[in-house]
């Protein structure tokens, strides 16, 4: 079973507005109501894989109880825990010439209710594969993720982080499975503007010695590499096609990955999964089909 964390889920309301005129009263054209959260959409490309998963995460008032209805209508199994208190945020994406987007802050977590994510989290059994991906909510520790991982580090689940700065840093210990920043992230961590992609080897084997075993590092229109637990390093370059958006790229090429290794993919075939995933929606609406995915990787070179 493949388990996803979104501590911080929300509704992405997208609205597309012509000529957007700041000041002033606009009005949309087209309106679209997504699940959003870096977690739930790993869940939602594996579940297009068919892949076992659960999304886990909190779910607040009526944006919430809409949350996990759309998630349903997906075929995304989920076990949110429902908040006493307070509503799933709201992120509003203005389409236009440029996308706007803004990000609600999000409900407030009791200790109630973390000790309560905590007991769900002990039903994870050896061998099932755990994603703890995207920002935590401001109410919640800066290194919950290595609490989580220090809770479950004795039934050697494979982890897997997507975060940013000392998020990432503080897991790294715990030896995940795969940690999958971006070329601006690697370079955030180590407060270096990096330029190219030997750099992005270096960087990338700088934080698999701190004890990642597979390490991604998505690179937009410059590809991906992967430096695996093997010590090798595989690139891709990027895929050709129509590019719609960028939103969940990177969840689906977790996913894929992920999706990989449960088919008994090797680590070079798994990759490019991942890359075909993370094309795939690159060139949909939202998140990429299971046909879309398919179409790409069979075209992919071995």
């Amino acid at each position: 079973m493949v388990y996803t964390l979104t501590l911080n889920p929300s509704l992405d309301y997208v609205m597309n507005v012509n000529n957007l005129n700041f000041g002033n009263v606009n009005r949309s054209s087209a309106e679209e109501l997504y699940y959003g959260g870096k977690g739930i959409n790993v869940s939602a490309v594996l579940t297009r894989l068919n892949i076992e998963t659960t999304a886990l995460g909190f779910a607040g008032g009526k944006t919430g109880e809409i949350l996990c209805e759309i998630m349903q209508r997906d075929g995304i199994n989920n076990d949110f825990i429902k908040l006493s208190a307070g509503n799933t945020r709201i992120n509003v994406k203005l389409k236009s010439a440029n996308e706007t987007e803004i990000n609600a802050l999000g409900p407030e977590i009791t200790e109630a209710e973390i000790k309560q994510l905590f007991k769900k989290l002990e039903n994870i059994k050896r061998g099932d594969t755990l994603v703890l991906a995207g920002n935590i909510p401001h109410s919640l520790p800066d290194d919950i993720y290595a609490q989580i991982m220090s809770q479950l580090c004795d039934k050697y689940i494979y982890f897997t982080v997507d975060a940013t700065g000392n998020q990432l840093i503080s897991s790294l210990k715990y030896k995940p499975f795969l940690i999958k920043p971006n070329n601006y992230e690697l370079g955030e961590i180590f407060g270096k503007e990096i330029a190219s992609r030997d750099e992005i080897i270096k960087y990338g084997k700088e934080l698999q010695s701190m004890g990642a075993q597979n390490v991604i590092i998505s690179c937009g229109s410059d590809g991906a590499v992967l430096i695996d637990r093997n010590n090798d390093v595989h690139t891709a370059n990027a895929v050709k096609g129509n590019v719609l958006g960028t939103v969940g790229c990177g969840d689906s090429m977790v996913a894929g990955f992920i999706a990989g290794k449960i088919r008994g993919y090797d680590l070079h075939r798994a990759f490019q999964l991942s890359v075909a995933c993370a094309s795939a929606t690159a060139f949909s609406n939202h998140l990429a089909t299971e046909d879309k995915i398919n179409e790409i990787f069979q075209n992919i070179d071995n």
